[in-house]
């Protein structure tokens, strides 16, 4: 994919949510997406429509509000709202399902990842990335806290923040081995990314972009002006926080599973 992902997210997304999604949106572009493809947990279509080399077949989400956003942009050719622990599809029926920075929202993921195995082929992929272990004790501002003695304080903090993300997941590679192996899936590899500098700029993101969430509420967009001149900064800030390498440690983990044998179970 020769586009730049990073400007193609920045010029509809608040800057802190872009930096998130192209960053994950490179990994896609070296992962085989044999059709037809599924997009559990598609919201408003912006990913499926711009991060990947072409639009999934199907995107399903349960709310309406976003899935009418997909429509207008039509970037799938079917939509369907339903929760992901009933996909209306029969067994076997897609040969790739991806689920990007869904599961974590999710309180009982077992029944979701069940209903992925049943509906994805024999050998078929299962793509997906969550918040993991280290996105909690990467925040700054808990850090800090931390550091002056008010771990308590800190720890609200955490808790706080890890509320207003709607995260019911920040679990680690393990733990997602076992859940995917009950489900009848079997993990294939798995890699971190976000490094704590990257994390910091999207937790600090969330509090200096409350204009974007204004616009948003009052224009229908995310971005007042979506262009180079505009946005030069911003881009400027958080064009190497998207360049930086894979980190040795990071506060989200994209994992590579696949659809085990009929009937097998992962150890």
């Amino acid at each position: 994919m020769g586009e730049d992902l990073l400007w193609l997210h920045l010029r509809e997304l608040p800057a802190f949510r872009a930096l998130l999604r192209a960053t994950e949106a490179r990994f896609y572009a070296d992962l085989p997406l044999a059709k037809p493809v599924l997009d559990l947990g598609c919201g408003d279509g912006h990913f499926g429509a711009v991060a990947l080399p072409s639009p999934p077949e199907v995107g399903l989400d349960p709310w309406a509000a976003p899935l009418a956003e997909a429509r207008r942009r039509e970037a799938y050719r079917l939509l369907i709202q339903a929760g992901g622990e009933r996909i209306p599809f029969p067994d076997g029926f897609f040969a790739t399902v991806i689920s990007n920075s869904v599961l974590e929202h999710i309180p009982n993921v077992e029944p979701v990842l069940a209903e992925v195995a049943r509906v994805l082929r024999r050998g078929g992929a299962f793509y997906f990335c969550v918040p993991g272990p280290n996105f909690l004790p990467f925040l700054s501002i808990g850090r800090a806290l931390d550091r002056i003695g008010l771990r308590s304080v800190g720890s609200l903090y955490r808790s706080f923040f890890n509320r207003i993300s709607r995260h019911h997941h920040c679990d680690g590679p393990e733990v997602w081995r076992r859940r995917l192996g009950n489900a009848g899936l079997r993990l294939v590899r798995w890699w971190p990314y976000f490094s704590r500098r990257a994390l910091t700029a999207l937790e600090w993101g969330h509090y200096l972009g409350l204009p974007s969430l204004i616009v948003k509420r009052l224009c229908g967009r995310w971005v007042l002006c979506p262009s180079r001149a505009s946005l030069w900064l911003t881009e400027r800030l958080l064009r190497p926080l998207y360049e930086e390498p894979l980190p040795r440690e990071g506060a989200y983990l994209f994992f590579v599973a696949e659809r085990s044998g009929d009937g097998e179970r992962e150890a």
